[in-house]
């Protein structure tokens, strides 16, 4: 082997062994930590709350559930096993939301009524022909509480569960609280256009922007009135607030244990791209599913990576990192069962987040559809019905298609977002 060959190869096997330690660095920071930062007290959350020192307002009440397995209490016990074992409590029904009380049915599948085999409780799915709570289930109902985690984008479907349960309270005259969750991807960022009105649908409920800064208890205050919930009067609503949780705080700052608050919503990293690259979900664009880590991988088999990479330099997007990357989607069981180009080649990126304050996740999901329809246009394909649901507005796919600049775009929320933080400001408890 001659001198230059030498030197090649030796070069050839440092770069490998850096890779290597890059990968295994970007494995292990993907995972949250649930251990108390120092010199911070744990958050404590609503259920944490009510179960220590508020269990008395519920006491000799017939009590409806609205949840599922996210609902977890700060020494790792379910919310329901708790409530189920306290004198004085009588739990009727749990209500259940998509992907199903114990949150391993993939989305979109249609949740079946049943009984939750450990306690014996009915468990009436509000995830098929029926999201709201009927007239019939709670005629027997007292108080319903809701516990679920949310992940702060307006398309996520818990928020639209806790917004048509809070109608047919008022609807019912049947009392409703909620206990409070931290927001994962921090309550200070708020971005996206405001819905409107002609499209709204379960993946877009109320007049919010895609990133809300919202807990669950401060949404439900901001829908508790009666042009809201289109309701004659407003619900009988209280929340049981969080302790020691800031604004600032991302999940994993909150030293509460982490469970996935979906099948696909595998770590804090990829809900806080999420905001983003759910759009990608109204395109021929596969958002990852059928791997271990959707949304912070995406790709398609007409896409070529390097010429992507380019194409987003040059927007000089801060707070995130992308590679090149190839994978083939496959059916994980309890995560995707059909995902986008099953056992096909595709070809994207890995996505890795810098700077979380820095990283504005909305304004990425439009440069990046821009992106790939200017070096794809005869492949790169919009749902238009279903982007338009998800955005918000009908004029992302209309500018796209016209080779619009992305900040053009971006700028038409300004405005509205600008006035949504003025009204914000009248519910937030923290």
């Amino acid at each position: 082997m001659e001198f230059g060959e030498k030197t090649l190869y030796k070069y050839k096997i440092i770069k490998m062994k850096y890779r290597i330690l890059i990968f295994l660095f970007s494995i292990l920071a993907s995972f949250p930590s649930c251990a108390k930062q120092p010199g911070r007290l744990p958050v404590l959350t609503g259920a944490d709350v009510l179960l220590s020192t508020e269990i008395n307002k519920i006491k000799n009440l017939n009590i409806g559930i609205i949840t599922n397995h996210s609902a977890v209490l700060s020494n790792g016990v379910h919310l329901v096993d708790s409530l189920n074992k306290t004198n004085g409590i009588r739990i009727k029904a749990i209500f259940t939301p998509e992907h199903g009380f114990r949150g391993n049915i993939p989305g979109g599948v249609v949740v079946d009524k049943s009984i939750d085999t450990a306690t014996g409780i009915p468990l009436i799915s509000l995830y098929g022909k029926v999201r709201k709570p009927t007239a019939e289930s709670l005629k027997d109902i007292d108080l319903l509480i809701f516990d679920i985690q949310d992940i702060g984008a307006r398309f996520y479907t818990y928020i639209s569960t806790l917004f048509l349960s809070m109608q047919a309270a008022a609807e019912n005259s049947v009392e409703f609280m909620i206990l409070d969750r931290p927001n994962p991807i921090g309550g200070i960022k708020v971005d996206g256009p405001v819905i409107d009105d002609s499209l709204k649908s379960f993946v877009g409920i109320a007049p919010l922007p895609i990133m809300h800064g919202m807990t669950v208890g401060e949404l439900g205050m901001f829908f508790n009135r009666p042009e809201i919930l289109r309701t004659g009067q407003p619900a009988k609503l209280s929340v049981i607030k969080m302790k020691n949780w800031e604004r600032s705080f991302y999940f994993d700052d909150c030293g509460i244990p982490w469970v996935k608050p979906s099948p696909n919503m595998v770590s804090v990293e990829a809900e806080i791209v999420y905001p983003g690259m759910c759009l990608l979900e109204a395109t021929n664009v596969s958002e990852g599913r059928g791997t271990q880590t959707p949304f912070l991988t995406f790709g398609a088999p007409f896409i070529n990576p390097e010429e992507l990479i380019l194409e987003l330099n040059k927007f000089k997007i801060q707070g995130l990192t992308y590679s090149d990357t190839a994978f083939t989607p496959v059916p994980i069981a309890g995560m995707s069962n059909n995902p986008k180009y099953k056992n096909e080649k595709c070809y994207g990126l890995n996505l890795k987040v810098t700077d979380r304050k820095a990283f504005q996740p909305v304004k990425f999901g439009v440069i990046l559809l821009s992106a790939l329809h200017k070096l794809y246009p005869s492949k790169f394909k919009l749902k238009e019905k279903r982007l338009g649901k998800l955005f918000g507005k009908t004029y992302l796919a209309k500018m796209i298609y016209e080779g619009r600049n992305p900040g053009e775009i971006i700028s038409l929320w300004k405005e509205e977002l600008e006035k949504f933080k003025k009204e914000r400001k009248k519910y937030l408890l923290y």
